[in-house]
């Protein structure tokens, strides 16, 4: 801190060998604390730790980086440019780290498998597909709106887009986080949830959903790569949903494709289509949980209005 670091030197002098990964988890804890919290104290209280630690390991995770991870004036810390470059990689780590190490994340054919179990009885199961499922299915939706927007460019204001447009629900992100700033009328959570609700919640952040902070980060990496990269995500999801009537928690099936888009301005988007489904194909989820879905909720899309469907 408040030192160069000669990347050439650095690389050298520091050797990853197994015995030094045994420490990496704790440094890039006592990093991504200090990047939070910005006062040496608060972190070590935070951490269980000592001051003497807490600098050690930055210290060492600069020797390794060849690089400056925070400037210190007057007992202030600050992130440098590298600083906040490598934040949100290490946040990532740690996140993907405490998963593996619970189970909560692995891979299937190549492809994230994603699920936690609370011990109230909440749980959530997400794996990811590949495309073709959509050509090979037969949600005329789904392979609809992927026509569209392929056509449409991304641009949401664009007439490609206008006759899939009520079957989604748009986010933008921003430093609050995600923000729903569009529910289509047809879409599941106006469906799910009503029209008042949804009414309700444009421009609110979505809710924070049990399972804490690595958990939360896990759920957020596929809607910041789809946006980011302009691509698109399907995936296949499982989990409990409090009902509009009385609040209980009602198990809830779909199929979910995000794309990444544009606002008029330019600025990014973010586009979602749930939809219900009994087809659903999570590895290790008990398939006895599957429901079917009630017709209220289906989306129920006329294949007539297609325009690409061939």
């Amino acid at each position: 801190m408040n030192r160069i670091v000669d990347p050439s030197v650095a690389s050298e002098a520091v050797k990853k060998t197994a015995d030094s990964h045994g420490l990496l988890h704790e440094m890039i804890r006592s990093f991504t604390t200090l990047a939070r919290t910005l006062n040496l104290s608060h972190a070590v209280k935070e951490l269980g730790s000592t001051r003497q630690t807490v600098r050690r390991h930055i210290s060492q995770l600069e020797d390794a980086k060849g690089v400056a991870l925070f400037t210190v004036e007057d007992r202030q810390y600050r992130l440098t440019e590298d600083g906040e470059r490598a934040l949100p990689e290490a946040l990532d780590i740690l996140a993907r780290g405490n998963a593996w190490l619970n189970s909560n994340v692995s891979h299937v054919h190549g492809l994230q498998l994603f699920s936690t179990t609370l011990p109230n009885g909440w749980c959530f199961w997400q794996q990811q597909h590949s495309l073709s499922r959509i050509w090979n299915s037969e949600s005329c939706v789904m392979r609809e709106t992927l026509r569209s927007w392929a056509m449409a460019g991304g641009d949401i204001e664009s007439p490609h887009m206008e006759h899939v447009r009520p079957y989604l629900i748009v986010y933008r992100h921003t430093i609050a986080g995600w923000i729903c700033v569009e529910f289509g009328e047809q879409s599941f959570f106006v469906k799910w949830f009503g029209w008042a609700k949804a009414r309700s919640s444009v421009g609110r952040s979505l809710g924070r959903m049990p399972g804490g902070d690595d958990f939360k980060r896990m759920l957020d990496q596929p809607f910041h790569e789809v946006q980011t990269t302009q691509s698109m995500r399907l995936d296949h999801v499982f989990t409990l949903v409090p009902s509009e009537s009385d609040g209980s928690l009602k198990p809830v099936n779909y199929h979910r494709l995000m794309l990444g888009g544009r606002f008029p301005d330019g600025s990014l988007a973010l586009y979602s289509l749930v939809e219900p489904s009994d087809d659903i194909e999570i590895f290790g989820l008990d398939h006895g949980k599957i429901v079917q879905p009630s017709a209220d909720i289906m989306l129920n899309f006329d294949s007539a209005n297609a325009k690409f469907e061939r």
